[in-house]
């Protein structure tokens, strides 16, 4: 049923979150840190000096805003991919790798709705602390210099970005950088949801027998390495282009295709694969938790639960 997909998708994006949010968060620092100001070196280093300027929950910077919207954009997600998979089979008959790329893109097009102002949050909250450890470096700097007064990080909210995004630049502001999300967010689907569906099917003994357990877990993280590293280019570009503020000397973007060119021109085409292991590492474990929780349906069990308990 529908409220059981939604609830299946809510637990199991709220789990999976909740597991992977520091390595999501040094994701988004490596991809924004351009050349010439590099913070951090590896994801290991990252989340050392996260944790030694920032203290330990400095590594959940942002996660707040995640598991608000990760509920319903985990929930359309899987939904709409089961949605558009019903109507697009014919008499219940196994679909062709086509249709199940369709029902892939369907799906990925659906969840921009929440996705786009839920990474715009996140990656504002995620990145604040990159640059406020930079600015603090050269002020250390100026001050052997005697030139300048030490920085104090003044901490930002969710609530006052969104209330400063409405403000000057209306329901718009919040959804900065659409274009590169649907460029992210279609492509993702469209190999992960037909990967996925034909991996796990390996392990199914009989068609009409859900497959194990780990079977679901280890396809859902298998297709969610592949398909986040595939489109990594297009997380790198989404991440600065709906990044607000920049560290010292670090270019803007006015676009998809001149964001494309600076990166290309000025750090080269490795940079377009900045965090990608990162990356892999987030999605794999999530992707495998939501399937996993999704494919026991949880939800199912606990609504079954109600009119018991209501007799």
């Amino acid at each position: 049923s529908l409220p059981a997909k939604l609830i299946n998708g809510g637990i199991a994006g709220l789990i999976g979150v909740t597991c992977v949010f520091p390595i999501d968060l040094a994701k988004t620092r490596l991809q924004n840190q351009q050349n010439g100001q590099r913070m951090y070196t590896s994801m290991s280093d990252c989340l050392i000096k996260t944790i030694r300027s920032e203290g330990y929950f400095g590594m959940y910077r942002g996660a707040a805003v995640n598991l608000t919207l990760v509920t319903p954009e985990k929930a359309i997600k899987l939904a709409a991919n089961d949605f558009f998979r019903h109507h697009l089979s014919k008499d219940g008959k196994k679909l062709t790798l086509l249709r199940e790329m369709l029902a892939g893109c369907g799906a990925g097009t659906c969840q921009v709705i929440v996705t786009t102002p839920m990474e715009m949050l996140k990656i504002q909250l995620q990145d604040a602390g990159r640059i406020a450890a930079q600015k603090k470096l050269m002020a250390a700097q100026a001050q052997l210099a005697g030139a300048a007064e030490p920085v104090v990080e003044a901490r930002t909210t969710a609530t006052q970005i969104t209330r400063e995004l409405l403000r000057s630049k209306g329901i718009a502001g919040l959804y900065k950088g659409l274009g590169a999300t649907l460029l992210r967010d279609v492509p993702f689907s469209i190999v992960y949801f037909p990967l996925f569906a034909n991996l796990n099917k390996l392990g199914q003994k009989d068609p009409d027998v859900k497959a194990p357990f780990y079977v679901s877990f280890l396809s859902g993280c298998l297709a969610g390495s592949t398909a986040a590293v595939a489109v990594n280019p297009c997380d790198v570009i989404k991440t600065r282009l709906q990044s607000l503020q920049r560290g010292v000397n670090e270019d803007t973007y006015s676009g998809i295709l001149d964001c494309t060119k600076k990166i290309w021109q000025k750090e080269g085409p490795t940079a377009f694969f900045k965090g990608a292991y990162c990356r892999a590492l987030v999605i794999a474990p999530l992707f495998g938790i939501a399937q996993v929780v999704y494919f026991i349906g949880i939800a199912e069990f606990l609504l079954d639960l109600l009119p018991k308990h209501r007799a």
